[in-house]
């Protein structure tokens, strides 16, 4: 009695035992950490042959309103005047002059040019910023498949979510 319209019946009434697929919505500070992440890994990363100092702006757009409030605090000030005294006595390798930048850069931005993040004028630029990257990371990669190459793998995906990310911002705002 496998095929009795009865048996039809019970089996098109269950609900709940088929696959379940939920995803958490991006918001934008979801995807904003995304970018913070994948900046970081780029500024340390060595796969990569693009401009770091095109990071640092990338991050005053990109960051969350939680980092912009720990550095504009007194947490940020004493962490900046701290490193630029260390700085003016040791030697500082060049990775590590990026996020000393970008500290003094939020601190000292003014307010009109801080007003540009969250918005879709701060996303355009991001965009910008970012579709530059990739075109030097590609570009001097040689291809899209030697991009993948073991040593470039990490900066290769942090590239593509740097450049993402702003193409989402800007379609869900």
């Amino acid at each position: 009695m496998l095929f009795s319209p009865k048996h039809q019946q019970l089996k098109s009434n269950k609900r709940g035992f088929g696959p379940v697929c939920y995803s958490a919505p991006l918001t934008a500070q979801t995807l904003q950490w995304v970018c913070t992440v994948a900046l970081a890994v780029l500024a340390v990363s060595s796969g990569t042959a693009v401009q770091k100092s095109f990071i640092v702006p990338l991050f005053a757009l990109q960051a969350p309103s939680s980092i912009f409030s720990w550095i504009k605090s007194n947490y940020g000030s004493w962490t900046a005047f701290l490193a630029l005294l260390v700085h003016l006595f040791f030697f500082i390798p060049g990775g590590l002059v990026l996020p000393l930048t970008a500290l003094l850069l939020v601190i000292v931005a003014p307010y009109q040019v801080m007003n540009l993040r969250g918005t879709q004028g701060g996303a355009v630029v991001s965009l910008v910023i970012a579709a530059y990257l990739a075109y030097q990371h590609f570009s001097r990669a040689g291809s899209l498949q030697s991009a993948f190459d073991q040593g470039s793998i990490i900066a290769t995906l942090a590239i593509k979510c740097i450049t993402a990310v702003p193409c989402l911002l800007l379609i869900c705002s």
